[in-house]
């Protein structure tokens, strides 16, 4: 039986994205991002703020890679892996987020924006199983803001969905 090992996060990118080759040709881009959230010490709410390295690879990372700038929020899916190595004799250890699928959300200002500039949350989707595309829109001339899901063309719904 296999383990299940599946991360999905959603956070801002700390920094541009790094575009490496490997000597076998394979792109491979590292990113960081930043993933808040609230806790409550005593009467008060405190953001704390965590954060994770990531690894995108294959044509997803070198057509992705004008869109990850830092304070970009993204969504990112994959699943935990860990290098080990040695250094003056001792094991060292890293673990990090090999992404599967990264999905930009917000404006291309970078900021938590409606998403009215120019692309939005659900227009692209990258995946290392296949190549950089965006996804349709179901005939609207208009990218949908929507999570992902367009409610748009033949589904059945005639008004917009509130949330």
């Amino acid at each position: 039986m296999t383990d299940l090992n599946h991360v999905v996060l959603i956070g801002r990118l700390t920094h541009d994205v790094e575009l490496k080759y490997l000597p076998n040709g394979s792109p491979v881009a590292n990113l960081s991002i930043a993933v808040n959230r609230n806790k409550k010490e005593g009467d008060q709410w405190v953001e704390q703020t965590s954060f994770f390295n990531v690894q995108l690879w294959g044509n997803s990372a070198e057509n992705l890679k004008q869109y990850l700038v830092k304070g970009k929020m993204i969504a990112v899916d994959g699943e935990l892996r860990q290098d080990r190595w040695e250094k003056d004799g001792q094991t060292q250890s890293k673990v990090y987020i090999y992404s599967r699928n990264i999905q930009l959300l917000g404006g291309k200002d970078g900021g938590s924006g409606n998403g009215a500039g120019g692309y939005s949350q659900g227009n692209y989707q990258s995946s290392n199983r296949g190549s950089y595309q965006p996804k349709p829109n179901a005939g609207n001339s208009q990218p949908d803001y929507d999570g992902g899901m367009s409610y748009g063309g033949d589904s059945g719904f005639t008004e917009d969905i509130p949330f």
